[in-house]
Parts: C-alpha cells; structure tokens; sequence
C-alpha cells in the first residue's frame, strides 16, 4: 500500500474512531468558542457540528455555569496542566438528558470531565479539549447505596412501634448533652413519663390496643416538641424528653403542656374510646450529677413521686427524693 494511501486511511481510522467513541469531544479556542464537536455531543445535545462551530459554549449552554467552568478552563490555558472534575462536585457540565434504561431514575446524565491542554509546535496553549465522560451508572448506584446507608442508620436508632428514638439512641443523645453542660455549664431539663394504669389498658383491650396507645402518645408527644427537643421511647409504656437550654419553669411549662393535651384527647380503637393519662417526672441537670445516669434516676424518682401522688401530674425532682 503506497505511503499516501496508508495516511489517508489513517486519517480516516482517527475521524471514525472520533466520531464513535463513547466520551464526548470538545475543543474550545481561547474566547471559548466551539472548534470540534464530535458525535456523542452530537447525539447527546441535537446540535449538528456545524451548527456549533465558532459558537460561544456559554451561549449555546446557558446551563453551564460560567464562572465555575472558567475556574477549571483558565489554569489549563495558563499552566498547561490538566483539571479534572467529578460528578460530586458539579453534577453536570453539559445538562444532557439520560438515556440508560438501567438509571432510569436520574433526569439527566451525571459527567466526569477532563481539561486538556492543547499545545502548538512552539509550546503555546490556545485551544483545550474537554472530555466528557458519562458515569451515570456510577452515580446512580452510590446515591442509592448512600440513601439505603441513611435509611439503615435511621432504623438503627428508631424505634418501630413509636418512630421516636430508641433508647440506645435517645440515650446516647443525653449522655452527649451531659458531657456537653459538666464542660461549658448551663441547664437543660430531662422529663420521664408513663401512661397510667397501662396494664388496666392491655387487660381490657388487648396488646393492640396497648400498642394503639403508645402511638397515640408518641404522635401527641411528636406535635409538643420544639426542634432542639430529644424524645425517645425509654421501654414499654415509658418516654423520656431531653430538654435544651431548658430551666425547672420551662420544664415544668412543657410537662403541664403535654400532660393535659394527653387528657384532653381520645382513642378510639375496636369502636371504644380509650381515655388514658401521663404521670410525669421532671429534673434540671445539677453539677452535683457525676454521671448521666445518676440525671435518669432523678428523672425517674421524680416521676414515682407523681405515680405515687395520684397519677397524671408533674413532679420536680429534689435532693431529697434522693434519699427516699
């Protein structure tokens, strides 16, 4: 084969492969105009390469964002080194819509980008190439993994009958906040409570409706709390509500709250109405509480109190509840 013939095949292999490789191709000149357009860019945008040529990219792609693009075109101009981007970072360079069946669930394609210098024969850099990977399946499937990694944490720490906190968590959450007042001082409030004559309930309605009620409180308990507010389910009918930046008047405000929507409201299950009260127990964190534990038993001395008073009250814990 004759030298000329064997160049111009060549040529010939370099367009086609141009054309059909599965990343797409675009040189841009210095003002950002369009130089080379090949065929997945074709496919993907609609745009013919003659309908691009010497075209602004900015104005062809009003989607791209400018001042990004230019932060990652401008130092492969000026130093000659390549910039890559992921998909992470800028979802998209060129907002193509998605055609795998298989991610299905993305609206546009996810990019990763290469920006190449393009040099003259005397080392000058006028032109880049910026090449454009399609990694949707890549990004669809960490999205998921992730998503299914925040749902498993979420069951993780949630209880299943309530959708509050479980107690792991709940817990965890208030040994956090004591560590937290024993460094830099301040008062938070932790309220215990549990549902009057519970066993009274699961006699006369059965597990179902024992469980109707612990739902029913638990959602009550959601409508009450502020969103710095800490409430879990501490086990069987009892709850526990770590409260922020919360003195014994604030405590006391939102126990009396809580305890009197709970009166005040009905269940109805297996065509009865359940009416069902709360005996509550209050106490401010001290500095006299070496460990958070000693906090809950306060809480919770404070709440026998109440059950040992008449049921549905608060009760503040004191010092000398301590030594009952």
């Amino acid at each position: 084969m004759p030298a000329a013939d064997f160049d111009m095949n060549e040529i010939h292999w370099l367009m086609d492969m141009f054309n059909t490789v599965d990343v797409g191709l675009v040189v841009l000149d210095r003002d950002y105009k369009v130089c080379i357009w090949n065929g997945f860019m074709e496919n993907h945008s609609g745009l013919l390469p003659s309908a691009v040529k010497d075209k602004d990219i900015f104005d062809l792609f009003p989607s791209i964002d400018e001042q990004w693009f230019r932060s990652k075109a401008e130092p492969v101009f000026v130093l000659k080194n390549r910039s890559f981007t992921i998909w992470e970072q800028q979802p998209y360079i060129f907002r193509f819509k998605n055609y795998r069946p298989i991610t299905g669930k993305a609206d546009y394609m996810y990019q990763n980008a290469t920006f190449i210098p393009l040099t003259t024969v005397t080392g000058d850099v006028g032109h880049i190439c910026v090449i454009i990977y399609d990694v949707t399946d890549e990004a669809i499937n960490k999205l998921e993994l992730e998503s299914l990694n925040k749902q498993l944490e979420k069951i993780s720490r949630t209880d299943s009958l309530t959708q509050l906190h479980n107690r792991g968590f709940w817990e965890e959450s208030l040994k956090q906040e004591f560590k937290r007042l024993k460094r830099n001082q301040g008062q938070s409030a932790l309220l215990m409570f549990d549902i009057d004559h519970f066993k009274r309930i699961n006699d006369e309605y059965g597990h179902s409706g024992g469980d109707e009620a612990i739902r029913h409180i638990s959602d009550l308990l959601r409508k009450t709390l502020r969103e710095t507010d800490t409430a879990g389910r501490y086990g069987g009918e009892e709850f526990a509500v770590t409260l922020l930046d919360t003195d014994v008047k604030g405590a006391i405000t939102f126990a009396e709250r809580l305890r009197s929507l709970i009166e005040n409201s009905s269940i109805y299950y297996d065509e009865q109405q359940i009416k069902i009260t709360v005996s509550l127990g209050v106490a401010v964190y001290e500095e006299s509480f070496e460990k958070h534990e000693q906090w809950i038993e306060a809480a919770d001395s404070a709440l026998y109190v109440s059950k040992e008073g008449g049921r549905n009250r608060v009760t503040v814990y004191s010092e000398d509840m301590a030594s009952e």
